[in-house]
């Protein structure tokens, strides 16, 4: 066992000689010597150093495009635009959610909440609707619903008298301008365009509180006000808007600027809408442009 142990260490120890020979003129090209130890080291080195190379060459060059299941560019643009989309729409379902709060809050005689609210992360929709269903209600308050609901059934007159509230009101124009398309829901335009200057200053038509003030992809710059007598206006495709979600305004204060923002907007005009109860009504016969 100890010779050939000592074997193995005059092994390791011996010169080598490596010699490159021209064939013809048998000339010494090249000479490489080394004993054993130094030429397992050399071997050992060159390894380390080819695959040093050859994993740097991968990692920064886009050769490393070919190795497969590695997403070329295209695919990591494509992950990072998605990624983008998904949050804005999380963000944006997160906002529709607040207003629609906020109208049910202002519906039920509540204070509506502020844009703060939103990163709580506990507001929904569901979550505040559950909230007004669940509460109690007085023996007062029920009286009083019965005590209405038997006078309406024999009310004729009380459609008529809720026209008359709208007619009684006193609008404020939304903005100087001339109608270029009109209220027609036989050609599904429930609302009326008003060509005006770019930039001109879009007033609230009466008192109210804004529900909605942000950004759509179709209608660019939108602001929603919840007035009294269930009454909503809408105006579309500002250029900026003024006032935010939960301020209260009064009529004629300014709450943006007419602009051509959104997808469907084809020149500088305010898209106006008017709605009573749900259903969309004609601004031009209560509002004078």
């Amino acid at each position: 066992m100890a010779r050939v142990k000592k074997e193995k260490r005059n092994r390791l120890r011996s010169k080598f000689r490596f010699s490159i020979f021209n064939d013809t003129s048998h000339e010494e090209i090249f000479v490489f010597r080394a004993n054993g130890l130094m030429t397992l080291v050399s071997i050992a080195m060159s390894v380390i150093l080819i695959v040093g190379l050859v994993t740097m060459l991968i990692s920064f060059t886009p050769l490393r495009e070919f190795i497969p299941g590695y997403p070329n560019a295209q695919t990591r643009r494509a992950i990072v635009q998605n990624a983008l989309k998904a949050d804005s729409l999380e963000q944006a379902i997160k906002m529709w959610d607040f207003h629609l709060s906020n109208i049910q809050r202002i519906v039920t005689g509540q204070e509506p909440l502020k844009p703060e609210n939103i990163a709580k992360g506990s507001l929904t929709a569901d979550s505040v609707l559950t909230a007004n269903l669940s509460a109690p209600i007085s023996k007062e308050d029920s009286l009083l619903r019965e005590e209405v609901m038997r006078q309406e059934q024999f009310n004729l007159g009380a459609g008529k008298r809720k026209i008359e509230q709208i007619e009684g009101l006193h609008f404020f124009p939304p903005v100087k301008g001339v109608v270029s398309n009109g209220f027609n829901m036989a050609t599904n335009h429930p609302f009326i365009d008003i060509a005006a200057q770019a930039n001109s200053v879009v007033s609230a038509i009466l008192d109210g509180t804004v529900v909605m003030s942000a950004w759509t992809e179709e209608t660019g710059y939108t602001i929603q006000i919840q007035h009294e007598n269930d009454l909503i206006s809408i105006y579309k495709h500002n250029s900026k808007l003024l006032k935010k979600s939960g301020e209260k305004v009064k009529a004629g204060t300014a709450i943006s600027l007419v602009g051509s923002t959104g997808a469907l907007s084809s020149g500088y005009h305010l898209h106006f809408e008017l709605w009573y109860k749900g259903a969309p009504i004609d601004p031009t016969k209560y509002i004078k442009f």
